[in-house]
C-alpha cells in the first residue's frame, strides 16, 4: 500500500490541475497554476528525479508563473479605449458571442 503523503500529493496534483482549468478569474488560474508547478516538483522528488523537480520549480513555476503574472497584470490596466484601434468600427453593440448579449437581444432589451 503506498504511502499516505503520495496518496494525497497524487490528488493534490489532479485537484490543482482541474481547479486551474475550470476556474473563470485570470489571475486565480495563473495562482493555481504556480501552486501546482510547486506541488508537481514535489511529486518529481518523491519519484527521486531530483533534476526534473528542479526544472519544474524554476521553469514550470517560477519563470513561466512570472511571465503569466505579468500578463494578467498588463491586460488589468489596459484601458477600455485601447482594446480597439483608431480607424475600426465600433461593433459591440451587434456582437452576439455572448449568451446573455443574445438574450438581452432575444427579449429586445
Amino acid at each position: 500500500m503506498p504511502p499516505l503523503f503520495d496518496v494525497l500529493l497524487a490528488i493534490a496534483i489532479v485537484v490543482l490541475a482541474w481547479r486551474a482549468l475550470v476556474v473563470r478569474q485570470a489571475f486565480t488560474a495563473v495562482v493555481l497554476f504556480i501552486v501546482y508547478g510547486v506541488v508537481l516538483s514535489i511529486g518529481w522528488v518523491r519519484l527521486y528525479a531530483p533534476d526534473v523537480a528542479l526544472a519544474e520549480a524554476a521553469i514550470g513555476a517560477g519563470l513561466t508563473g512570472a511571465l503569466l503574472l505579468d500578463a494578467v497584470g498588463s491586460m488589468e490596466r489596459r484601458p477600455p479605449d485601447e482594446e480597439h484601434e483608431e480607424g475600426e468600427a465600433d461593433n459591440t453593440s451587434n456582437n452576439t458571442d455572448n449568451p446573455r448579449q443574445e438574450a438581452r437581444h432575444a427579449d429586445g432589451s
